[in-house]
């Protein structure tokens, strides 16, 4: 989804991919789902639902053997290790962006710019606090501060304990820029975060100085939306590489203390991207699945039997990888090939958050009715 800054019409395919304008029917359908022999078995191991998602950008977090994941209308949930639900807590305001915690506390941002942090223990609510915009992306906590992006321009730091802004980070604003699960990672001192026009900085914990920018992708067309950019999902560290996903651009890697650029690859992205040791994943936009080589960008394998179906971004379990679509399918396929080991079915309503690693080879997903779900494999 897009959030508007000209007057420029648009209308919106899906909750991130763009198409023209034009009726469902002339839209591509999703590709069949695949046939194959299953040599491996999802089970669900608990389920608890805080509240839909609707166009909330929201998805579970995971801290101290807990989980914690928020509903669009306000709800905060605690799902201790066995399953069991340990609180739920009203934040009385409308969700956009979480969750996050780092065991001591519980971090949720508001459509309308309040920052809530709750404690993880109790759920009670620990401090509040006003940013200024709609948080769209999972806050970052690191050490005593809570990072947030505030719209798709500014990062902004405030302390832990108080809630009080430390520093901000602010880019121009885009005519144009994408609603999607945009975050940002931390590397020693500092935090590495993606913005529209396809670049990727490097700010210090310190004080939010820049002390690197890097082009993921280069904006390029006849006008702004045939230009859009944007950085796409968190960047994820590979040794000493630092790797993004870019829309309608590429998926670069650089280097994690200068940016200097190590390889790029075209393959646009609306999701970002996974790893391993070896191997990055990534869904383009067509929704094609790509397994690159981590040191040199080439292909490994690609598996095209998913196209269409709105993959939301990769995650890596034990020796498999795990992309789920917009009908609310999850589909499992081994690292090594592509090939298909598993599918199972959350629910109807779909699957559009980034899914949760979870300990022992299990993972949760969140569907667009709000319920979240643990899986594991049979073993």
């Amino acid at each position: 989804m897009m959030k508007l800054r000209s007057p420029l019409l648009l209308c919106l395919l899906s909750a991130l991919v763009l198409a023209a304008c034009s009726s469902s029917s002339t839209r591509p359908q999703p590709s069949p789902l695949p046939v194959f022999s299953s040599a491996a078995e999802l089970r669900e191991q608990w389920s608890h639902g805080p509240g839909k998602l609707r166009d909330a950008l929201l998805r579970p977090g995971l801290a101290g053997g807990s989980v914690y994941a928020a509903g669009e209308q306000g709800e905060v949930i605690r799902i201790d290790a066995a399953g069991r639900r340990v609180w739920r807590a009203d934040t009385d305001i409308r969700l956009s962006g979480g969750v996050a915690s780092d065991g001591g506390v519980v971090l949720v941002g508001g459509s309308e710019g309040e920052l809530v942090a709750l404690d993880a223990d109790s759920g009670k609510l620990r401090w509040r606090t006003a940013v200024g915009g709609e948080i769209l992306s999972l806050p970052l906590i690191a050490d005593d501060l809570a990072l947030v992006r505030v719209g798709d321009y500014q990062i902004a730091a405030y302390g832990l304990t108080d809630g009080k802004r430390r520093w901000v980070y602010q880019r121009t604003q885009s005519p144009l820029a994408l609603r999607s699960h945009n975050g940002f990672v931390r590397s020693g001192d500092v935090v590495l975060a993606g913005f529209s026009g396809g670049k990727l900085v490097a700010l210090s914990l310190a004080g939010g100085l820049q002390r690197w920018e890097a082009t993921i992708a280069q904006p390029r067309g006849a006008n702004e939306l045939e230009r859009m950019a944007d950085v796409v999902g968190e960047p994820v560290l590979v040794g000493e590489m630092v790797c993004a996903a870019s829309f309608q651009g590429r998926v670069t890697c650089v280097d994690r203390t200068s940016g200097q650029l190590r390889w790029a690859r075209d393959i646009p992205s609306t999701t970002g991207l996974a790893a391993d040791g070896d191997s990055l994943y990534v869904v383009d936009s067509l929704d094609a699945v790509y397994s690159l080589d981590v040191a040199t960008g080439s292909t490994r394998w690609k598996q095209e039997k998913l196209g269409y179906r709105q993959l939301v971004r990769p995650l890596v379990v034990g020796t498999r990888l795990v992309v789920a679509d917009a009908q609310g399918y999850i589909h499992v396929l081994d690292r090594s090939n592509g090939t298909f080991v598993a599918r199972a079915r959350a629910d109807s309503s779909g699957v559009f958050a980034p899914m949760l690693a979870l300990p022992n080879d299990g993972f949760a997903t969140q569907t667009r009715d709000g319920e979240v779900i643990a899986w594991s494999f049979k073993r």
